[in-house]
């Protein structure tokens, strides 16, 4: 696995690699990683928001009144709390067969009637959870090992 990171990431992961202006609005599909320490809640929203898909977003907190800024402040069509990213799947949200992603807020083309103009943001607060594997032909197991490392947490 490859870590970019900014200044701060450099100092705390030994084998990260200086992150480019375009690391941050890189969606990997490799075993990469960026990574940038901020400063607070408000500067991590500002960075998601400008950087992130709009896709799908998370935060690991125990304070309530963070994650209610978080899911409030996060313009992304799915926003959880305490829990895995990997929730993020049409099929995991009851909807059947998932036939595209959008990350757009005016998605409907033809005769639209009221539904067809509404758009969602879909909240998960969890407490831990992890998504369970998918099942079927091909289906790829979710290997989770947990770090023995301590996490660096200073709290906003």
């Amino acid at each position: 696995m490859e870590i970019r990171g900014d200044a701060e990431t450099l100092g705390i992961c030994k084998n990260a690699v200086p992150a480019s202006d375009e690391d941050w609005d890189t969606e990997y599909g490799d075993l990469i990683i960026s990574v940038k320490v901020v400063g607070s809640m408000d500067e991590a929203m500002d960075h998601i928001n400008a950087h992130g898909s709009h896709h799908t977003d998370a935060i690991v907190t125990s304070d309530p009144v963070t994650a209610s800024r978080f899911v409030a402040g996060v313009d992304s069509a799915d926003v959880f709390v305490n829990a895995s990213t990997r929730f993020a799947d049409g099929f995991r949200f009851g909807k059947g067969a998932e036939v595209g992603i959008s990350t757009n807020k005016v998605h409907s083309r033809g005769p639209v009637g009221m539904e067809g103009l509404m758009i969602y943001k879909y909240v998960l607060v969890g407490d831990g959870q992890i998504v369970a594997d998918y099942v079927g032909r091909d289906a790829k197991r979710f290997l989770h090992t947990p770090s023995t490392r301590p996490y660096p947490y200073g709290g906003d």
